[in-house]
């Protein structure tokens, strides 16, 4: 099963608090009229020395840094830095003289203005204000870093915005919308869920099941609650038996979906201002599926989680947010086929993409069924910049929040561990791995990986520790700016190496100083490192997946209430969890726009109007190149354009069958009769909003219908934006469709000389005669191949065999090889609860000429109802994430083909609450080897590009008793062109 992990890396909480401060000026010639209210509130304190933009020299020993007419103030330059030192001693002289403490001082400014900002009662700021070198002293009116921006970002707000074009407002975007949320419950006492005055009940049959939690009321806004517990098998010991959060993971997404307008925020004591969920006016029912763990994490069955959505549709929910991730190669789990049945019933769902996108070249995307909305992680504008100088002059950016710290000794972890600590433990700041005494008043360098990013700070500061950079392991993982217990900035992984290696190389000497934190706004998006991309495995890339992105990063919204006061929290969370529900709520809004609109319309409209670059006009970026839509879909939403989409690409549950039985799936669950019986289809014809084909042999034409949602007839043309080393033709290139109509064209792809193997990428955009809609964009991704072929088969017997349909995109001699059928390593395993390295299995090495390395359980040969599996190298010291499986249960596959020659270990990681759990675990490490049991019929035959060959590959001998793995190559004469796995459970 999956839980909330996958969909967040969450920050700390810490419960709320609101801020409000007008304008004051105090200024050292001019008394200031002392406040009754002595309460601490944010001031701006100005020295009367020259910042350095405007510095002309009179520091002994300190040059000018004011810059040349037509040049550009260098505050990188020695003498730049060295001037802001003498900026920052003055600034702590002033504190000093005033009688106040330099932890006072919050943020600091030296280059526009030379000052700071300081936390302060009204009677201390009088008294700074009268200090000698103090100008001015201002109450500070705070400008909020606004997910509280989410909605301002994506253009919801003001008087354009989607509420009040659209909805008259925010009070009537989303009423009578509701959003399922399965998740882990909600706390009912969160501002964001208050009753909603002046709006009936939405019609429903909705059920409020709190029997243990009598405090837990439903309401207007809260029209539902129901949770599955013991009944479901799932252990409740560490949660609240009603659907009450614990977690705060289902708050959190809740509140991003259809959280009230207008909700003051505060995250450890920062305020955040005012924030709003996508559709604010909306009503939320909640199925509280997924139970907190020991360890602080959450989980569910499958059985839960398809009785919740079961019962979400039962109910009459408009809308269904699941940040809960799903297979990455079956359309047909559980839970997807319950999703088809809720999309059929007219219910819109969200799914999150997945986290798995750090592990560089790996597909990873679930939710690959066309009938969910599958939402990519990005970033959005709310600024959160710092920097960190080191001692050598050197300055690297990264993101952090609060205030600046510095200059001070730097240490890295993995040098300091405590006396009972490993240095690797060390090196990750586990809580308690560090020496008190070598961390004290130390900026302590920790890197990424293996526990929550906020506990690596709390360990710094438990360690007596000042400030912390943390250094990820890569440059593919995201940056998070998240609220820590100490001065912290969030480095890439090129970055991070360079500060370790300073540090090495200066030893004690080494110093370094974090900066107060930037909120000017960013370009935005770019993709975030941890979002899972495509191609789907599930059809080999016919289905372009995932469908679009969404703000994933960073967002702030509802959390669990605090454990100690019961006062409801806010928190900002990052994941492919936190961008769904944005989307969900969208969704909301268009349902309630257009109640005739079917889920895939709806889904269409926000597709087709996305946009792929920034707000500056750039590509969306992604691991430092430019993303494509393997990374973002159809692109980042823009809500604005959903609205009048003017053509939608429909479907119904007919054509989602339709594609399951073309990706030979639906046949896996008791559907081969169905699908023998229909005609068949190529997946690529899929009347879908995007265009994939990613068997290109040589070329290939795809059919779509679009309906015209617009008010009249309207007439489109044909605008192509040809991928690289094809050839595309639309026919008709020119539609004219009635309001209500259909129409039908064709794209034929052709290859030219693009790359095999490698995914080339344009759009077909259909541009209409009259602005009053929008353009209608599809992007279109292809792989050109030399062999299309399954890519993979399964059977079953001792002896047996299979037909395989092989597609080339060459002319010329189509030979066959062999490699296995190999029987599988098994090893049987004792293993405890939750996410760790199982001792059971030890690292062990890959060596060169490997061709595939697979691991799997079965769950009919496991004691536990879901386990994970995820597969790391190891360089002796670190562990570095490769692939992943979490699907709903036990039965888990990764499969990693031409793995490098590397030490490997395998984490076990078990869910379901069993204090120990055995299972047997299969793998294989094939090469090419023929072991002389799997043969192909005929091995060698003539070919003609597009040509359809079919091809009998049989197997003998084998043992009952084993699994067994292989595979069948394809070659053009002697080159490698293709393969296909071929699986045997005799």
């Amino acid at each position: 099963m999956t839980s909330p992990r996958r969909g967040a890396r969450v920050a700390a909480f810490a419960t709320a608090a609101t801020v409000v401060v007008s304008p004051l000026a105090l200024s050292a010639n001019a008394a200031p009229q002392l406040q009754v209210d002595q309460s601490r509130k944010t001031y701006i304190v100005q020295l009367e020395a020259a910042p350095v933009a405007s510095y002309t020299g009179g520091v002994a020993g300190i040059p000018a840094t004011k810059p040349a007419k037509g040049e550009k103030v260098d505050t990188e330059s020695a003498n730049a830095r060295a001037y802001e030192m003498h900026l920052r001693n003055e600034q702590a002289k002033a504190l000093r003289q005033a009688g106040l403490p330099a932890e006072a001082k919050v943020h600091e400014f030296t280059v526009a203005i030379n000052g700071f900002t300081a936390d302060l009662t009204a009677s201390e700021a009088a008294k700074l204000s009268k200090t000698t070198g103090v100008v001015n002293v201002w109450e500070d009116e705070l400008r909020h870093a606004d997910t509280v921006s989410t909605p301002d970002y994506l253009g919801m707000t003001g008087a354009n915005g989607v509420w009040q074009e659209q909805f008259g407002g925010d009070a009537d975007a989303g009423k009578g919308i509701v959003v399922g949320v399965i998740d882990t419950g909600i706390d009912p006492d969160n501002p964001s869920f208050a009753q909603i005055d002046k709006v009936k009940k939405p019609k429903g049959k909705f059920k409020c099941a709190t029997p243990r939690d009598p405090e837990f009321k439903c309401s207007k806004k809260i029209v539902g609650a129901r949770y599955y517990g013991t009944e479901y098998d799932n252990n409740v010991a560490y949660d609240y038996e009603s659907p009450r959060d614990m977690n705060g993971h289902g708050s959190h997404t809740a509140g991003t979906a259809v959280g009230n307008h207008g909700v003051e925020m505060s995250i450890m004591g920062t305020d955040l201002g005012a924030g709003s969920g996508m559709a604010p006016a909306a009503h939320v029912a909640v199925y509280k599926a997924l139970w907190q763990t020991a360890d602080g994490n959450g989980s569910g069955t499958s059985s839960g989680l398809v009785a919740a959505i079961d019962d979400a549709v039962a109910d009459g929910v408009d809308v269904i947010n699941y940040s809960v991730s799903g297979s990455s190669t079956y359309v047909v789990t559980a839970d997807e086929l319950a999703f088809l049945g809720a999309a059929d019933a007219g219910v819109f769902v969200s799914t999150s993409a997945g986290n798995s996108g750090d592990t560089v070249g790996t597909s990873s995307v679930a939710h690959n069924s066309p009938w969910t909305m599958t939402v990519a992680a990005s970033t959005h504008n709310r600024g959160a910049e710092k920097t960190v100088t080191l001692g050598n002059g050197e300055v690297y950016e990264g993101v952090g929040v609060g205030e600046a710290v510095g200059p001070a000794p730097l240490v890295y972890a993995g040098d300091i561990p405590a006396a009972d600590s490993e240095s690797a433990d060390a090196a990750l700041c586990y809580p308690g791995s560090l020496d008190a005494t070598e961390a004290a008043e130390k900026i302590v360098i920790c890197d990424r990986g293996a526990i929550a990013r906020v506990d690596k700070s709390l360990a710094v500061k438990q360690a007596g520790g000042i400030g912390m950079i943390q250094a990820n392991n890569n440059d593919v993982e995201s940056l998070n700016a998240d609220f820590h217990h100490v001065p912290s900035i969030h480095v890439d992984g090129t970055d991070g190496a360079e500060i370790k290696a300073y540090e090495d190389l200066v030893g004690v000497e080494a110093t370094a100083t974090i900066s107060a934190m930037s909120t000017d706004p960013v370009d935005a998006p770019s993709m975030a490192g941890f979002s899972s991309y495509g191609p789907a495995l599930a059809g080999g890339g016919d289905l372009l997946k995932p469908d679009i992105t969404a703000p994933g990063v960073d967002v702030a919204a509802a959390y669990h209430e605090d454990p100690e006061t019961g006062e409801p929290t806010f928190n900002q969370i990052s994941g492919t969890s936190m961008s769904a529900p944005h989307i969900a709520g969208l969704a909301a809004l268009l349902k309630q726009k257009n109640p005739t609109w079917s889920p895939m319309a709806v889904k269409s409209a926000m597709m087709t109007t996305a946009r792929q670059t920034t707000d500056a006009g750039q590509p969306i970026q992604w691991a430092g190149g430019d993303a494509t839509p393997l990374n973002f879909g159809s692109g980042e939403v823009v809500p604005t354009r959903s609205y009048n989409p003017g053509l939608v690409y429909d479907s119904d549950w007919q054509d989602w069958y339709a594609y399951a039985c073309s990706i030979d799936q639906l046949q896996l669950v008791g559907g081969a009769g169905y699908c023998a019986a229909q005609e068949p289809m190529n997946p690529s014809d899929l009347n879908y909003p995007s265009i994939a084909v990613g068997d290109l042999t040589g070329t290939q034409t795809v059919t779509r219908t679009v309906t015209n949602v617009g008010q009249g007839a309207m007439t489109y043309t044909a605008r192509v934006d040809v991928p690289a080393g094809t050839t595309v033709d639309v026919n008709p290139s020119t539609l004219t469709v009635p309001a209500g109509g259909e129409a039908d064209f064709e794209v034929t792809i052709t290859r030219t000389d693009a790359a095999l193997e490698e995914y080339t990428f344009g759009a077909l955009t259909w541009v209409p005669s009259d602005s009053v809609v929008s353009e209608v964009r599809s992007p279109i991704a292809v792989r050109p191949v030399g062999v299309a072929a399954p890519v993979e088969v399964a059977g079953t017997g001792t002896d047996g065999s299979t037909d395989l349909s092989v597609t080339t995109g060459f002319t010329g001699t189509l030979n066959t090889s062999v490699s296995g059928l190999l029987p599988s390593t098994a090893t049987d395993m004792t293993v405890e609860s939750g996410p760790t390295l199982q001792d059971g299995y030890e690292a062990f090495e890959v060596p060169e000429g490997i061709d595939v390395l697979r691991f799997a359980t079965y769950r009919e040969e496991v004691d536990a109802a879901d386990i994970d599996l995820n597969l790391y190298t190891y360089d002796g010291e670190f562990l570095y994430p490769v692939a992943g499986s979490g699907s709903a249960s036990s039965t888990e596959m990764i499969t990693v083909e031409d793995p490098e020659a590397a030490t490997y270990v395998l984490a076990v990681d078990v869910w379901s609450e069993e204090p120990v759990s055995s299972l047997k675990l299969h793998s294989w490490q094939l090469s090419d080897i023929d072991e002389g049991n799997l043969t192909v019929e005929p091995d060698s035959v003539p070919v003609t590009m597009t040509e359809t060959t079919t091809l009998t590959a049989t197997w003998s001998g084998l043992d009952a008793s084993e699994r067994y793995l292989g595979q069948v190559n394809f070659l053009d004469g002697t080159t490698l062109a293709g393969s296909t796995l071929v699986t045997v459970n005799p």
